[in-house]
């Protein structure tokens, strides 16, 4: 066929009307791309600025015709939401270019929970929201566009399905439901809706619930099958029924071989059964399937990269997170992950700029902050030469008494006065299945010193000590299992107790074994084991941990001293802060009783309480104490000792 000139230039013509009609028209944002910024007034005239929102707030951009019915049906949902939940992290936007007297007539009639800006066009030239209404686009952390969705009916139970999706994401688990439920009272057929509930069930603990849900949910041919089934693999999983979660992921994998959840349900199980090598095959499986939800691609990334980390491979760990953020940027695991990954590495600066973002996306993210707070400290560290002498020249001193054998030496005090006690973690062994957060044993190690430190009973030794001297001596993880080795370490630190053990990662569930070993007798002192919950209650439960720990110190180590000096119902005791002495302690005065004599043998009989006192203030080095109760007056040279028994 051939073209003559005049019908290649009308062509010509043609093409150029028709890509400037689609100039004019504004081009559409795409999911990744950073929305672009703009001030719009409401109808009062408050201007609202969209780069002002905050990293971890979400926000709605919903575009509409003041008049259209789907877009009026679009924000009742959006606005019930909103009166329901007053939490700030999720912003709707309404954006109209309607006459003022449409606009004036919606809010009256509707009353809206969030703003109706008045957009003369600009804005939804940039957001390609005029050709179609409702134009709805979520922004998430640095303006980055998550979804954009077009139209109302049908594509209104789309969007809000997906924003029930990143609501999970973001841990909301009351606002996911919600929003679930919202799309089935008006669709009882929303198997989507129904999947997305059963997972906030699921995150809630509630598997009972979140069952029955996947199992209404597999009962629907076709894709509910498929969808149910996943669900269903996800749940045996979280309640430990391994070859049922295996049979049902199976199941999927072979009615639906394009989705990749289900492989990250097997992945997990395997990994947990110390199955490595068969766990990395079907994440990698996971993570190439075309077919899962934001979340649940997140969740296969973070997993596939946490594998990595845990044989050494942090680079390409922090490619598999940078991909599970770039998805689902909420799902702050990831993020913190990848500052754990600089941190292992030693690039605290790396480390710290991850933590914060983490912290910034969710702010109640209480790990990543601690984690925030320890790198900036080893920053500071770094920047402090004096100090950075000092523990290179401890740790020098340390490895040397290490390598031959040598305690490290302690003043030379009477046999009854305490001395101060010290006390030394070693991270624990993770055991049991992939968690989706890296560090956790560091994080546990932490918590427990900072609390342990803060009560003023013990003095724990300083992880970046710790840490240089392991890297000193070239000790791993696997040489601090043994036993004498970590021994070894506590004496020539100076360390009276070493806290030792062992964090499982169970389905649902974390147990920690710890136990607190004394260097001078190897004997162990005490031996604690706790579940821990879900990552939501730990801080509550290492609080309980802590307590008892504290308790098996007090009762294993009781302070022990000497009257000073007794003045009316005072008493100074050469017991103080250096010694663990803290307010409110009560002590005994003891007074040793007569041998008794038995078939030839004199048997030392208890001492005998003969005074009660209670601390009222502390001083480094002593104490002063209240006589709460007395038989005699008390004297220089009294031995007192700590009463652990309870009120």
């Amino acid at each position: 066929m051939r073209y003559t000139n005049t019908t290649l230039r009308v062509a010509g013509l043609v093409m150029a009307f028709f890509w400037s009609t689609i100039a004019l028209a504004g081009a559409q944002p795409v999911a990744g791309q950073k929305g672009p910024d703009f001030t719009l007034n409401d109808a009062k005239g408050s201007p609202y600025v969209l780069s002002a929102l905050k990293n971890h707030q979400m926000a709605v951009l919903f575009f509409f015709d003041a008049a259209s019915r789907p877009s009026q049906e679009g924000l009742a949902y959006l606005d019930s939401l909103r009166k329901r939940f007053s939490d700030n992290n999720l912003v709707v936007w309404a954006i109209t270019m309607s006459p003022s007297g449409a606009v004036a007539r919606y809010i009256k009639q509707a009353a809206p929970a969030f703003p109706v800006l008045l957009d003369p066009g600009a804005v939804s030239d940039q957001y390609g929201a005029k050709a179609i209404l409702p134009t709805v686009c979520v922004i998430g952390p640095d303006r980055k566009v998550l979804d954009v969705f077009q139209g109302g009916g049908k594509t209104t139970e789309v969007l809000l399905v997906r924003l029930a999706e990143r609501t999970l994401s973001r841990k909301e688990t009351l606002m996911a439901k919600a929003i679930s439920d919202t799309v089935l009272a008006k669709n009882p057929d929303n198997i989507e809706a129904k999947a997305v509930k059963g997972y906030a069930e699921m995150k809630s603990g509630n598997l009972k619930d979140a069952e029955t849900i996947f199992q209404d949910v597999a009962a629907q041919p076709g894709k509910g099958e498929v969808l149910g089934q996943e669900g269903l693999s996800a749940v045996y999983a979280e309640k430990g029924e391994d070859e049922k979660a295996m049979a049902m992921a199976d199941q999927v994998t072979r009615k639906a071989p394009k989705r990749g959840f289900a492989h990250v349900v097997k992945a997990n199980v395997l990994y947990r059964q110390n199955k490595k090598d068969a766990a990395k095959t079907e994440f990698k499986k996971a993570v190439n399937k075309p077919e899962s939800s934001p979340h649940q691609r997140a969740v296969a990334l973070n997993k596939y990269g946490r594998f990595y980390a845990s044989v050494g491979k942090h680079e390409k760990a922090r490619e598999l997170y940078d991909q599970a953020v770039a998805v689902d940027p909420y799902f702050v695991e990831a993020t913190a992950n990848k500052g754990m990954s600089y941190q292992r590495e030693g690039q605290w600066d790396q480390a710290l700029a991850a933590y914060r973002k983490a912290s910034g996306i969710d702010t109640t993210d209480s790990f990543a902050a601690l984690l925030a707070r320890k790198a900036q400290e080893m920053i500071e560290l770094q920047k402090d030469a004096d100090k950075r002498k000092q523990i290179d020249a401890l740790v020098k001193d340390l490895a040397e008494r290490y390598r031959n054998q040598q305690a490290n030496p302690t003043a030379n005090e009477d046999e009854w006065t305490s001395r101060p006690l010290v006390f030394a973690f070693v991270d624990f062994q993770e055991k049991g299945g992939l968690a989706d957060r890296d560090g956790m044993s560091t994080i546990l190690t932490t918590q427990l010193a900072d609390h342990l430190n803060a009560s003023g009973r013990v003095k724990v030794v300083d992880r970046v000590v710790l840490a240089r001297l392991l890297s000193e001596l070239n000790l791993g993880s696997s040489d601090l299992a043994d036993p004498d080795t970590a021994l070894r370490l506590g004496r020539v630190m100076a360390a009276r107790i070493m806290g030792t053990g062992t964090l499982f990662t169970m389905p649902g569930d974390t147990l920690v074994n710890l136990r607190l070993v004394d260097t001078e007798t190897s004997a162990i002192a005490k031996t604690l084991t706790r579940q821990l919950g879900p990552e939501s209650g730990w801080n509550k439960e290492l609080h309980r941990l802590n307590r008892e720990i504290l308790a098996a110190i007090v009762t294993s180590y009781p302070l022990q001293g000497y009257v000073v000096q007794a003045l009316g119902d005072q008493a100074l005791i050469n017991l103080g802060a250096d010694q663990g002495m803290v307010q409110g302690t009560r002590l005994d005065v003891l007074e040793e009783t007569k041998p008794i004599e038995y078939k030839g043998r004199k048997l030392q009989g208890l001492p005998k309480v003969v005074a009660q006192l209670e601390v009222i203030s502390v001083e480094t080095d002593l104490c002063h104490a209240r006589i709460v109760k007395k038989e005699r007056d008390l004297k220089a040279d009294d031995k007192v000792r700590e009463n652990a028994s309870p009120i």
